[in-house]
């Protein structure tokens, strides 16, 4: 009897260590990134894109994970829509060409190469950033992770902060450099629901 129980044992540790990969979508309405540049020596200005989709991997067990994010560029919102007098509002020229250039590339995307874990959760991912039909490394510092239930829905959930800095002239986005700084501070908050 014994040795019939240690061996359903035996047999049933491999399945759930096959098991331990959970699989989430990313909840839009709660997902988005946003970043802050340098504006003439000045002040810092603040945007986000309103609208991003995604998943993401994570195995506590085996310390791994991935993520995926397509990011609309046309969903960029700095807070200056409206034209006014001016020929166009802020948000209009970061759509043009001299920027973002949303007609020819409508998303952009980042993809995890690997992830580092600190503990029992992400704390650095390497991965690349594709803008403007460009593709360079981004690291992203993870500065928070959760899992748990969401205490409405009680559906399995887990999310986080992340941030990295890159160069946009790096993917040909030149416009205005330097008054317009070339360093961006990338923000990303992460919520995502498990499949």
């Amino acid at each position: 009897m014994k040795k019939s129980l240690l061996c359903a044992l035996a047999l049933a540790v491999p399945v759930a260590a096959t098991a331990a990969p959970e699989n989430y979508t990313l909840d839009p309405y709660h997902t988005y990134p946003h970043f802050a540049v340098d504006h003439l020596g000045v002040s810092t200005m603040w945007g986000r894109f309103g609208k991003t989709t995604g998943k993401f991997m994570i195995d506590h067990a085996a310390k791994k994970a991935s993520i995926e994010l397509q990011v609309e560029t046309a969903s960029i919102d700095t807070g200056d829509n409206v034209r006014g007098s001016r020929p166009r509002a802020r948000d209009e020229h970061l759509r043009t060409a001299d920027f973002f250039n949303v007609q020819e590339f409508p998303h952009m995307t980042y993809k995890s190469t690997s992830v580092k874990f600190a503990g029992d959760n992400p704390a650095e991912i390497d991965g690349q950033l594709t803008l403007l039909g460009v593709t360079k490394p981004l690291v992203l510092k993870v500065e928070r992770w959760i899992c748990k239930d969401n205490p409405s829905s009680k559906k399995p959930m887990c999310g986080g902060n992340a941030s990295g800095v890159f160069k946009r002239s790096d993917f040909g986005m030149k416009y205005a450099v330097p008054n317009v700084g070339d360093e961006i501070k990338l923000y990303i908050e992460v919520e995502g629901y498990k499949d």
